[in-house]
């Protein structure tokens, strides 16, 4: 396995990338905006293909590097469901797994530090964000945080976990790299607590200052979604009911990108072939199933996804395979539900 902590100065963040060998898919934890440049370079060294970019929570002391690494790379923004973000490419709720190529990330909703943090369990180490730190734990009083949340997030879910398992935060500001969650519970004082309240009274007493960046980083980080009204999607973007024309005159072939956990959980629209995302070059490239498709039938590929952003970096990818009569559904799975698609 490729594992590489990454350390932000400015901001003390830790940035994780992660994948199964050399040449094949990778994904990035909490990654940082001043600091794209270094992973790309990082990720051709490794000749790592980028699928996945997760975000912990909106962050409020950097700017995210979500939005810029989807637009380098044309990777999968993640975040949890609960997050106020206006667009990633995936929500996903507690216990849903995250998947690449020989790894996989179970998804923990971990609130307190604030309302949408999540923390993400591989194997045999955690990624906490900011909800468990090293011999700390994150504040709880702005972005909706709260206390009481905070404690039950890491008593009843983060210390539930074998004493063994390695505790990977987003930030530190020591110089420390890694735990374990049996040295937190051992040394960690803020967890050295008898109950809710005395735990409560330790985060209300702080009185930290608002992160320097707090103003600028919280609205921005808010607004990561891809536009899917810029010119050169517009005529490629279908309202859901030009989509349902298409579909009643049976033009064209539907083409849902989402990974199979998202299908479990949110459906799909009658009568579309499923092609994931993370294969979209192969299934796009001569002899692939999409490439086929537009081949032999003559009609136009519909992509969509959840929310509109793969779809839309999918009809850029079918035109440099050649294929120009791909369009997407915009707002995907989220807008076809709101306007009442049928849904299988």
């Amino acid at each position: 396995m490729i594992f590489r902590q990454l350390f932000d100065a400015t901001s003390s963040t830790y940035t994780y990338l992660i994948a199964s060998r050399i040449g094949g898919e990778a994904l990035i934890v909490d990654p940082v905006l001043e600091r794209v440049d270094r992973y790309i370079k990082l990720l051709d060294e490794l000749q790592l293909r980028l699928i996945k970019a997760i975000d912990t929570h909106v962050h409020a002391d950097h700017l995210t590097g979500l939005a810029e690494l989807r637009d380098r790379t044309r990777c999968i923004t993640v975040m949890g469901e609960r997050s106020g973000v206006d667009i990633v490419s995936m929500r996903v709720a507690d216990g849903e797994k995250i998947e690449i190529e020989g790894i996989g990330l179970n998804t923990i909703y971990t609130p307190g530090h604030t309302s949408d943090s999540y923390s993400f369990l591989m194997g045999d180490r955690v990624f906490t964000g900011d909800t468990l730190l090293i011999r700390g734990t994150g504040r709880t009083d702005f972005q909706n945080g709260n206390p009481v949340d905070q404690y039950r997030s890491i008593f009843d879910r983060l210390l539930k976990l074998p004493d063994e398992t390695l505790v990977y935060p987003a930030h530190d500001y020591k110089g420390d790299t890694v735990s374990t969650i049996g040295e937190e519970k051992a040394f960690n004082p803020r967890l050295q607590v008898g109950s809710v309240q005395e735990y409560v009274d330790i985060m209300n007493s702080l009185n930290l200052p608002n992160p320097k960046m707090m103003d600028i980083a919280v609205p921005a980080n808010l607004r990561v979604g891809l536009k899917q009204d810029r010119p050169e999607l517009r005529e490629r973007s279908l309202s859901c009911d030009d989509a349902l024309a298409l579909l009643e005159g049976r033009n064209c072939v539907l083409i849902d990108l989402r990974d199979k956990s998202e299908l479990a959980r949110h459906g799909q629209i009658p009568g579309s072939v499923h092609a994931p995302y993370g294969s979209l070059s192969d299934t796009l490239a001569p002899g692939g199933l999409l490439h086929e498709l537009s081949q032999s039938t003559g009609k136009r590929l519909v992509f969509y996804c959840a929310y509109g952003e793969r779809s839309a970096m999918a009809v850029q990818a079918a035109d440099e395979a050649g294929i120009s009569l791909a369009c997407h559904i915009q707002g995907g799975l989220d807008a076809w539900k709101k306007a009442n698609g049928p849904v299988s």
